[in-house]
């Protein structure tokens, strides 16, 4: 059984007016316990729009997703979605503790282990030492590692992840993104990230998925067989990688100029 299923997921907007503009079209693909897939595609696509159908927040206009089976008609428990906008999503009157502890505060765990266990998630961010700070006294890729230290507390069986780096400076960005492999290897979690980054998409991902423009559908599945773990300067040279960019690259320069 797949972990996630995307079935035919197509998403309309109503205008002003009575007209509507199609986002998404018919959209179909899977995830696999323990896989970390990407999506990438031309800017307005309907990336995001994908995303926020799949985690429950708005509904499709047809099609389906399943978790395990079972098809989702609202936010699901075991989906937890990251956003782009850290300093928006991180509680201001709770510290770094506080705002962890809250991912384990909705599932009902309140206790001397809830608080053992957020303490464990942010020293595996890298914030140990900062557990007292306020999302306030931090910088923009502290707050991210905050938000994504959250997230695991819910102890997600799918962390969707919407352009979670795309507000930090280029050295941040590489180091979160260094951050999340090695969460995503030890805690064995299931990753499905959206970025407009390509280089990023092929560094971390076992599988990308490259999207048309709008209305977007599904241009090209891409495997990347790139050897794990994976490293900042070796990968990124390898020519390999260098091959699937601008494969990728190439498809979606192509739906730009159309």
């Amino acid at each position: 059984m797949r972990l996630l299923e995307v079935e035919g997921l197509s998403k309309s907007y109503r205008q002003t007016g009575g007209d509507s503009t199609l986002a998404v079209h018919e959209i179909s693909f899977q995830v696999d316990r323990r896989e970390f897939v990407s999506i990438v595609g031309p800017s307005g696509c309907g990336k995001s729009t994908l995303l926020m159908c799949i985690a429950g927040l708005i509904p499709p206009s047809s099609g389906t997703v399943r978790v395990k089976g079972v098809e989702i008609n609202g936010p699901p428990q075991n989906l937890v979605l990251v956003f782009q906008e850290y300093n928006r999503s991180l509680f201001a009157w709770r510290s770094v503790l506080g705002n962890v502890l809250f991912g384990l505060e909705v599932r009902g765990k309140i206790s001397r282990e809830a608080e053992e266990k957020a303490r464990h998630l942010i020293g595996l961010v890298g914030l140990e030492g900062f557990e007292r700070h306020y999302p306030w006294e931090l910088s923009g890729g502290m707050q991210q590692r905050v938000a994504i230290a959250r997230a695991l507390a819910y102890e997600p069986e799918v962390l969707l992840m919407d352009e979670p780096f795309g507000s930090v400076d280029a050295l941040t960005r590489l180091e979160l993104e260094d951050t999340l492999l090695r969460l995503w290897k030890d805690l064995r979690t299931t990753i499905l990230f959206v970025t407009h980054d390509i280089e990023e998409a092929v560094y971390l991902s076992d599988r990308i998925y490259v999207l048309s423009r709008r209305p977007s559908r599904i241009l090209l599945r891409m495997d990347i067989h790139l050897d794990r773990p994976r490293n900042q300067l070796s990968t990124r040279s390898d020519p390999r990688f260098v091959e699937l960019r601008n494969e990728i690259y190439r498809q979606i320069s192509d739906e730009t100029i159309k």
